[in-house]
Parts: C-alpha cells; structure tokens; sequence
C-alpha cells in the first residue's frame, strides 16, 4: 500500500503549512490561561476560520458549487491533520465542515443548500449537534425529546445534555423522536434548529478539567417550520449513521498525541531517562499506537475518496485514536512525574485531553461493542 500523499494533496500541505506558521504562534489556544469553550478561544476561532476560508483551506473537499474547492477527501484529511498538531484552531469549525455541511449536502433540499451551505463555506456561522440526551448518551435510539407535527410546522420539546459549543452556536443538527417512543431509531428526525428560535434556552456546564465547551440545552414549545426537518420524517437514522461515522474520525487527535510524544521524548531525552530501556519502550509502544490510529484512519479516509458507503472500519479507526491517546496522556505523568501537573505543560495538557478521548464522538466502550458484532461477528452473549 502507497502512504505518500499525491503531488496536488503534498502541494496543498506545504501551502496550508505555511499559512499556519504565519498565522498561528506557539500558546495561542492558552494565551490568557483559558482553553476550549473560551470566549477568547472561541473568538480566534471565529476570526481564523474566515481568514482559512479566504484561502480556500476550510472546505476543501466540498463540490465547487457549493462553495468548496472540489479537492477531494484526502485534502480534506491534510487539513485536519496539520489543524489537529496545531490544537485545532477552528474550534468548533471542524463540526460545520467535516459532517453537517456533507449532511446538508447530501440529504438536504435545494433551498437548504443555498440557504445554510455558503455561509459555512465562507466561515460565518458556528454549529452544534443536539443528541445526547440525560436518558440517552450512547444509546441515542432512546432520546426522548419530541417533535410533533402542528400545521406547517413541529413543534419541540426535550433536553439535550453535553452539547459542545451551543453557547455560541447560531444552528444545530438536532435529533428528535417524530414516531412513537416504541418505534426507537425508526421514530428519529433531524431538524436543522436555529438556536436563536424562541424556547431554546442554553445552560453552561463547567469541565472538571478546564473544558468549557459543554452546555445543556432546553427545547420548551420550540416551533420550527417543517422545512427544518433534514431528509424524511422519521428516517434520521440513516443520516445520523453516517453522520457519525463522519464524526469519528473527523477529527485526528493521535496528531495532536504523537507531536505531544515527540516533546515529551525531548524532555525525557534531555534528562538522560530514555537510556533506561523500560522508558524506552514505553515511549515505542505509544508511538506505535500513534501509527495504527493514523493507518485505520487513513483506510476510512480511502474508502471515502472512493465514494463507499461507511464501514465499519471507522468504529476501530476510532478505538485505536482513543488508545493513542490515552498511551500518551498516561506517559506524560508517568515520565514527567510531579512536573506533568504543572499547568499547560505537556503532561498537563495530553493528560486533560485523553481524558475526554474515550467519551467524545461516541465513547471507547460502545465503539469496542460494535467491532465485537459488526467486525468480529462475536455473538452477543
């Protein structure tokens, strides 16, 4: 198998490397000793995301006609991958362009497009996405909040927890139950929610560790037209499938994991510690972790560049980032000890990050259930 990226593909990585060296200097995600979810954070996300759009970076690999640059998956992926070494400045960006705006695209009607498509290309907007619920985390076929259809519109009510981003959101991918509570995912509807719609009322969650990007939300009486509605009335699950398979290895945090590995391989060299074989190996080990992400990855990504339907292959691309970088946030402290606690160090912050890697985009134990039945075809029992 050829891992070298194509001439177009290589071209396009030395310019965006280029962009983001002037554009972005070493600490600018902790600047003011504040980090994802900030209102500074989220501001220069803003601001950075328009001057990417301007050089036609953000949404590569959308069609022409949509304001994309018709480049293809793997651009896309190039994208993400430098994004993620740098601490993702798009902030909550990479939502908008790796899965709602291919979902709008898909699934979505003419006036849809036209209305809520440009505006992402051109980075002026900022979604969230509203699945999880306080019943119904990974096992999003038994949300409960409702959509009842009232005339030309549906009118909504339920509670939407750990929703990321949603302070700031001006829409969100909402998941709602338009069938009966016994019908599961073939009662599921997706509706492409304004969050300034009346009813909608947004809480703050603070992180445990320094993350302030969750919120709840309340849907009390929300009317929203039927035209909000995504695809058919009760045919969400086929969008939120492969929306979330999107999703999963949307964002290459074992990028982040393994230039967090190379620093810390640094530190450890400089203090004479990896002459100590068992060190050494350990630091291997995380390394090689790193690597398997990146290949599972990269199958995904092929499998997308040629138009397949998503398989499962994104639940063990998903998996092994999650294992990368728990290896590495468990390295830091072991190797940096005491000084892995010192705010914004290495240790500190891949130790906070891989915390939130087993639950985000669908947590590390659901992930393993699915590779059990879908890939191993173990039996249930």
């Amino acid at each position: 198998m050829e891992f070298a990226l194509a001439d177009a593909d290589a071209a396009f990585q030395d310019e965006l490397i280029g962009f983001l060296n002037r554009e972005l200097t070493d600490g600018w995600d902790r600047a003011d000793g504040t980090g994802l979810g900030s209102a500074v954070y989220t501001d220069f996300s803003r601001t950075f995301v328009k001057r990417l759009a301007s050089r036609g970076h953000l949404t590569p690999h959308w069609p022409k006609e949509y304001g994309g640059g018709g480049r293809g998956a793997w651009q896309h992926f190039v994208l993400g991958e430098e994004l993620w070494k740098r601490g993702e400045p798009r902030g909550p960006q990479y939502m908008n362009v790796n899965w709602v705006g291919p979902a709008i695209i898909k699934y979505g009607t003419p006036e849809q497009r036209a209305e809520l498509l440009p505006p992402i290309a051109r980075g002026e907007v900022q979604w969230c996405q509203g699945f999880s619920e306080p019943e119904a985390g990974t096992d999003l076929a038994s949300l409960q909040t409702r959509a009842v259809r009232d005339g030309d519109d549906y009118v909504i009510t339920g509670q939407k927890i750990w929703t990321s981003y949603a302070h700031g959101a001006d829409y969100c991918f909402l998941l709602a139950r338009t069938g009966t509570a016994a019908s599961g995912r073939d009662g599921i509807s997706v509706f492409l929610l304004p969050m300034r719609t009346p009813g909608v009322e947004v809480r703050r969650i603070d992180g445990v560790v320094g993350d302030d990007s969750f919120n709840e939300v309340f849907l009390t009486d929300v009317r929203v037209p039927a035209t909000a509605m995504l695809g058919e009335e009760n045919r969400g699950w086929s969008i939120v499938r492969r929306t979330l398979a999107y999703e999963r290895v949307g964002a290459p945090r074992y990028a982040r994991a393994a230039l967090v590995l190379d620093g810390l391989a640094d530190w450890a060299a400089a203090r004479g510690l990896l002459a100590d074989s068992s060190v050494a190996e350990r630091f291997g080990h995380a390394r090689a972790l790193c690597e398997a992400a990146r290949i599972l990855v990269y199958r995904v990504i092929d499998e997308r560049a040629k138009d397949m339907e998503p398989t499962p292959h994104a639940y063990q691309a998903r998996a092994a980032m999650v294992q990368a970088e728990r290896a590495v946030g468990d390295l830091a402290l072991d190797v940096m000890g005491p000084e892995a606690l010192v705010a914004d160090s290495l240790g500190d912050a891949q130790f906070r990050n891989s915390l939130g890697a087993g639950i985000a985009a669908g947590s590390y134990e659901v992930q393993l259930n699915l590779i059990a039945r879908l890939v191993l075809e173990l039996p249930k029992e």
